[in-house]
């Protein structure tokens, strides 16, 4: 990229065409020199191709002058570097798979709406390590903290519901998270842990698991999922097959919002994809990614790009001044 560091030479630039304007001026006049080879030929010049030709240092120097001009202006070619540096977020996502994930009313269900939700925020972060916890009646790590987000996106999409036995491990879910994050040397350490339910099964109290978060400065996030008051699921017909039947909603606000209280996170309840959807991008927006860039640009002087040019402009227009354009006024 071209610049010119002194671009106000550039009014200078009309005075390029006084020496054209000169001789034309003093050709139509009838007082402009007559070209010819040699001084001894002058009475008997013949209009020939040098003869047409008498504008020509006219010209030339007013290009080197315009050229000069544009030298003294200061044309410089700028090179930009930008370097970036990120102080990435260290997330686990921890995802419910008990059973009670399979009601419908999330579309298609709530398991497969969380997955496309996890999915879409994984897609929007760029410098974070993310992991995957995934629970039932216990909980296992389906992926570590990683930068590979294709891989991650793998292991999201094979995750399978009924693999380990049914119930809802919150709080033992919770510490395994909190387990992989406490060696972080990130800068923000967080949990989003998303269940539809109670916790029912293991070792850990979710309170205890939240108390332990705190204390390592891992900040969760908890999403309940599931409408209010009744939700379809699919259940065995007698009949054979499947039939939709309305079961009651039970999940443990009051758990989940002392949890995220305690360590600095945030509470939230889903009952609909929208709404499901615009939690994970709110708390994107809390945990954002901080990226610091500085700019550098170095310039290049080019002024002798036209300083040379003009020169040999000047030094044609001199030689031919005084060779073939050679001229004495009538």
């Amino acid at each position: 990229m071209i610049s010119f560091a002194q671009p106000i030479f550039f009014w200078l630039l009309p005075l390029a065409l006084m020496p054209l304007v000169w001789r034309m001026w003093t050709h139509v006049r009838g007082r402009s020199a007559v070209p010819f080879p040699t001084l001894h030929d002058r009475d008997a010049v013949v209009p020939s191709f040098w003869s047409r030709l008498w504008w020509m240092p006219a010209l030339l120097r007013s290009t080197a002058i315009a050229l000069a001009i544009v030298a003294l202006a200061r044309p410089q070619e700028s090179s930009v570097t930008v370097e970036r540096s990120a102080e990435g977020v260290d997330i686990i996502l921890v995802l419910d798979t008990s059973s009670s994930m399979e009601a419908e009313d999330f579309e298609p269900n709530r398991f497969e709406a969380a997955r496309r939700v996890a999915q879409s925020f994984i897609e929007g972060r760029t410098s974070d390590r993310i992991g995957l916890i995934v629970f039932a009646a216990k909980a296992f790590t389906q992926s570590p903290l990683t930068l590979d987000y294709p891989f991650l996106q793998t292991m999201l999409k094979d995750v399978r519901m009924g693999v380990v036995e049914d119930g809802t491990a919150i709080g033992t879910a919770l510490a395994m998270a909190v387990n992989r994050l406490k060696d972080s040397e990130a800068t923000s350490k967080v949990v989003i842990l998303l269940t539809d339910g109670q916790n029912n099964r293991g070792e850990v109290d979710p309170l205890t698991a939240g108390d332990i978060a705190a204390t390592l400065d891992v900040r969760v996030y908890t999403v309940g999922v599931g409408t209010y008051g009744m939700a379809p699921y699919s259940v065995p017909s007698p009949w054979g097959g499947s039939q939709r039947q309305m079961m009651p909603v039970e999940i443990d606000e009051e758990m989940l919002r002392e949890v995220a209280t305690k360590t600095g996170g945030r509470y939230y309840r889903a009952t609909n994809n929208a709404a499901l959807e615009a939690i994970y991008a709110e708390i994107g927006q809390l945990e954002k990614t901080e990226i610091d860039e500085i700019t550098y640009t170095d310039y290049a002087e080019r002024y002798m790009r036209y300083l040379f040019p003009a020169f040999v402009l000047l030094l044609l227009e001199w030689v031919l001044s005084r060779t073939r354009l050679a001229s004495v006024v009538d």
